[in-house]
């Protein structure tokens, strides 16, 4: 579109060699390439009456023709310049400017027909251009637009039984202004000012000058008089055929009129290069009115004023139409329109699918947490591409393109569908497989291998499950990867509940027979305690009685020497003291006798329940210690004695 846009000279669309039209295929590229809407302005009329400055003045640039002084036509075929439209930001201004009507050099006035044909069937807005005045001449050579119906057809196959109506052309051919050049006359209407459009209107009514006769104009004329009323009337209706066409051909029509440029008869043979400060004020303003309505009232060009033209459907009709003028049929609208669709409606469906993939890459983050998250941005991105293709697309009339559409767009979703499953088991078995690592180096390690090592795993397993749910954006497939992860763990986890079993059971085994030998070293170890509690105490029996009487005999032996150092002096008071100790120590024989007896029993008792045995024991060494104390400073005195002669 760069080129069509920034044309700094204007290029032959359609050549006219000899007779024979033709379309020029680097235009046609460059007409191709537009893609926006385009504002498509036609300048038609007779030659050598200016055109080419009006499209010039329209282009805001230099002149491009070489107009020069001669009246030769130098605009042949049709020549297109795209520019920026200045008030349409989002569209592209398309300039045709067309070869002259009645040129005498041509053989071939049907040559002139197409040409006028073609203009009006690319153009939103037709312009033509006469001289001087509409008048009945002017009429007369616009008769191109009474051959419309003849050159173009709307239907295909139109109702043989009547002709096609002005109404079914009017939704295809443009807005129409007629301009004339070097305009000579006031603008009044039986004697009151008139505007330029009301000008126009009052040349379009039809003219009632004709002679009775005109009517039966096949009759033979016999005489010069009456040849001249026939070609006369002929003229007349030929007039009003031509006012008649336009009225209903164009219901949207407009004149502009422009007095001489400039009365310097030099300056008028290369206007082109004369600049505006040297141009008539009035013919100045004249120009910029009309170049400001054209640019501000020109419309987008389309078909059947719902079908929106851009340059390469604008490029598709040119070839359609110059393709059944140059095959020797008549160009049909409703043909070219079907044609149109068959090259248009594919692209929208492509354009409104490109769309949906580009939204949905930068709208979907895959995987998503949920199918809903998935689909309503579907839902979005769906509605907004079959929004693109009702823009682009027209004549579907069976849905065949829409379902299309809607068939790619339900392709593309399951295409989505299984790449956010593929993506979600993916990164859900990454994320598993990172989190078993730490699994595995246990299991090669012997961390389970041991009694209780199937807890272990279990626990271990149970890390690994809340540590991947924890993670964030697994998508749809998460449960799915962690049971298959699970399953996968099923036969280890088998394996090291066997190992655990037989472990366990070993350990059990082990652990009974322990006890056992605990049990019996326990019970020999008691026997051996009974064996030397035995021996103890009869050793203690034995070393008992040689102390008593030992003590016995020291007793003797001390109260005879007292008595020795006395000198066998008797005093009672020693005596009862002698006799008392006497009593005590027969009383505390008595009481050993007692105490030995005792435990004597308990070793008795300990044979039959051996874990009573020490504790009877300190009961009756307690009784001792109680007992004792009864007997006062004697057992005291028994007690030192008998430590003093234990420690010996």
């Amino acid at each position: 579109m760069s080129l069509a846009v920034f044309m700094e000279t204007p290029i032959c669309l359609v050549e006219n060699i000899d007779g024979e039209l033709k379309l020029n295929p680097h235009a046609l590229q460059i007409l191709t390439s537009i893609t926006k809407p385009v504002v498509v302005v036609a300048i038609t009329g007779q030659h050598c009456t200016g055109k080419s400055y009006l499209m010039k003045r329209l282009a805001g640039s230099n002149p491009f023709f070489s107009l020069g002084s001669t009246v030769q036509s130098e605009t042949k075929g049709i020549w297109m310049w795209c520019v920026p439209h200045c008030s349409k930001l989002d569209h592209v201004l398309v300039l045709l400017d067309t070869e002259g009507l009645g040129d005498v050099e041509k053989a071939d006035s049907k040559n002139d027909s197409w040409i006028f044909a073609l203009a009006v069937l690319l153009s939103s807005t037709l312009v033509y251009n006469s001289m001087n005045t509409i008048n009945q001449q002017a009429l007369e050579q616009m008769q191109y637009v009474t051959e419309l119906t003849k050159l173009i057809k709307v239907k295909s196959s139109p109702n043989a039984a009547r002709e096609e109506e002005s109404e079914e052309f009017v939704g295809f051919f443009p807005d129409f202004v007629w301009t004339v050049r070097d305009f000579t006359q006031e603008l009044k209407a039986d004697g009151c000012p008139i505007t330029s459009d009301q000008y126009l209107e009052n040349a379009l009514k039809l003219s009632h000058d004709m002679s009775p006769r005109s009517l039966p104009l096949l009759l033979p004329s016999n005489s010069q008089g009456d040849r001249e009323i026939t070609d006369k009337n002929g003229r007349v209706e030929m007039a009003n055929l031509s006012r008649e066409c336009i009225r209903k051909f164009f219901p949207k029509r407009n004149c502009f009129i422009f007095h001489r440029p400039t009365e310097d008869k030099s300056l008028l043979a290369c206007l082109q290069h004369v600049p505006d400060r040297q141009l008539e004020p009035s013919f100045r303003n004249q120009i910029d009115r009309f170049c400001y309505y054209i640019l501000s009232n020109a419309k987008p060009k389309t078909l059947s004023g719902v079908i929106m033209i851009n340059g390469r459907r604008l490029g598709k009709l040119l070839e359609t139409y110059v393709r059944a003028i140059s095959s020797g049929d008549v160009p049909c609208l409703e043909n070219a329109v079907l044609s149109l669709a068959q090259t248009e409606n594919p692209a929208a469906v492509q354009k409104a699918a490109k769309h949906y993939m580009k939204q949905m890459a930068l709208k979907v983050d895959l995987p998503t947490e949920t199918f809903w998250d998935l689909l309503s941005v579907h839902t979005e991105c769906e509605k907004e591409a079959l929004s693109i293709f009702m823009k682009h697309s027209f004549k579907d009339e069976n849905l065949k393109y829409q379902n299309e559409l809607v068939q790619i767009l339900e392709t593309k979703k399951e295409s989505f569908i299984h790449q956010n499953e593929e993506l979600s088991t993916e990164y859900c078995q990454t994320q598993l497989e990172y989190l078993l690592q730490s699994l595995r180096e246990a299991i090669s390690k012997g961390t389970f291998s041991v009694p209780g090592g199937y807890n272990r795993f279990k626990k271990k397993r149970e890390e690994i499950i809340n540590n991947y749910y924890q993670m964030p954006r697994k998508g749809l497939k998460a449960d799915e990867a962690l049971q298959m992860f699970l399953q996968s763990l099923a036969v280890t986890e088998d394996y090291i509940l066997q190992i655990d079993q037989a472990l366990t059971e070993q350990e059990k085994a082990l652990e009974a027979e322990q006890s056992k030998r605990e049990a019996a070293e326990k019970e020999k170890l008691l026997k051996q305690q009974q064996v030397e509690m035995q021996q103890k105490m009869k050793a203690n029996q034995r070393s008992y009685k040689e102390n008593i009487s030992q003590l016995n005999r020291k007793m003797v032996e001390d109260r005879y020497k007292i008595l020795e150092e006395q000198e066998m002096i008797q005093d009672p008071t020693q005596e009862e003291q002698v006799k008392r100790i006497v009593e005590s120590l027969a009383k505390l024989g008595t009481i050993m006798d007692e105490y030995f007896h005792l435990q004597a029993k308990i070793m008795d008792i300990a044979d039959q329940n051996s874990r009573w045995l020490h504790t009877l024991l300190d009961i009756t060494d307690i009784a001792m210690m109680v007992i004792l104390p009864v007997e006062g400073k004697l057992a005291a005195l028994w007690l030192r004695v008998l430590a003093t002669s234990l420690s010996k």
